[in-house]
């Protein structure tokens, strides 16, 4: 019995593996094996691919943020060196206005001490001539009568 029992397994066994091996799953599970590492070796080569294309974009972007970086250093020093020109000219334009502005005041003050002897010496001859006027009348006072004589005579002389 026990004999019949393996030697049936057995035969069901062979039955079933040349039943298996006729209808070919042997040829379709290698087929779908092989398809299977295919897809995967595609897959591979494209994430492979991928990569090294991801990697040339990073090289890229890097050159890229490097030159920006660059230009954005260059953008700052010309800035710089352009408000120190900015701020040199300022300053050169700050120091003209104030010695156009110094020699104007210097020149409106020499004009005013110069209208001022003016009229100290306005004022003094003035009063000079006041004060000739006020001793030539009292002069002309005590012989104002003696010298319109003697004018006229002179006059009446001359005419003759």
């Amino acid at each position: 019995m026990e004999l019949d029992a393996t030697l049936w397994a057995f035969v069901g066994l062979v039955v079933f593996l040349g039943l298996v091996t006729y209808l070919g799953v042997p040829k379709k599970m290698t087929a779908a094996l092989d398809d299977k590492s295919k897809k995967i070796a595609d897959e591979l080569e494209e994430a492979k691919r991928l990569r090294e294309e991801a990697q040339s974009l990073l090289a890229e972007y890097e050159r890229k943020r490097k030159a920006a970086e660059d230009e954005a250093a260059e953008i700052i020093e010309a800035a710089k060196s352009e408000a120190d020109r900015l701020t040199e000219e300022a300053q050169q334009s700050l120091d003209d206005l104030i010695t156009r502005r110094t020699k104007a005041v210097e020149e409106k003050i020499a004009q005013a001490e110069s209208q001022a002897i003016a009229d100290v010496r306005a004022r003094s001859a003035d009063i000079a001539v006041e004060a000739a006027k006020l001793v030539l009348a009292d002069k002309m006072a005590d012989k104002g009568d003696a010298l319109i004589d003697a004018a006229i005579k002179d006059v009446s002389s001359n005419l003759n």
